[in-house]
């Protein structure tokens, strides 16, 4: 992390947790490692910074809302939001939830997508908030699913998610 994205890290307050990073190199199966880094958790992480994504409740245990402008910056070229923007605000808000709906249990863990599937119901165009409320459908010890749904300033539903989590215990240590 160069110094002034960590400067602009520490500067914003943690508002809701962030994607996971683990702490330590895990084996899920044989032939297949995964590599995981040593460093803390970044919270809020720079894509979360970067498109300006704000986590406004996370009150309630699996369930996170967050708030994103529609910045001219994410725009395709005929002017209306890239949907890739619309799915990445989804993620952080269903990763989020799951995070929350661990904690209520107790758990401290890393949460990573492992699938999700976008919708893109109606045109977001340039300007604006976008409001993503993510909750937990169901969910075990290691994986657990999610749904989300964005809406713009009018209340018009422009993009439902759905993902699956694979959650991985914290290292204690």
């Amino acid at each position: 992390m160069s110094a002034s994205s960590s400067a602009a890290a520490s500067s914003i307050a943690p508002s809701c947790p962030g994607p996971a990073a683990s702490a330590k190199a895990t084996s899920a199966r044989p032939g297949y490692v995964a590599t995981m880094s040593s460093r803390p958790v970044q919270v809020p992480p720079n894509c979360e910074l970067t498109l300006g994504m704000t986590c406004v409740d996370k009150s309630e245990p699996g369930r996170t809302v967050w708030t994103m402008p529609a910045d001219e910056r994410f725009a395709n070229p005929v002017g209306l939001l890239q949907g890739g923007f619309l799915g990445a605000m989804a993620d952080s808000a269903m990763g989020s939830a799951t995070i929350t709906w661990a904690r209520a249990a107790g758990r401290r863990v890393y949460s990573a997508n492992v699938e999700m599937k976008t919708s893109f119901l109606a045109p977001v165009r340039v300007g604006g908030m976008l409001r993503c409320t993510a909750t937990v459908v169901s969910g075990g010890s290691r994986v657990v699913f999610a749904e989300a749904q964005t809406t713009d300033d009018d209340g018009v539903v422009v993009a439902t998610a759905s993902s699956t989590y694979l959650l991985t215990p914290r290292d204690q240590s």
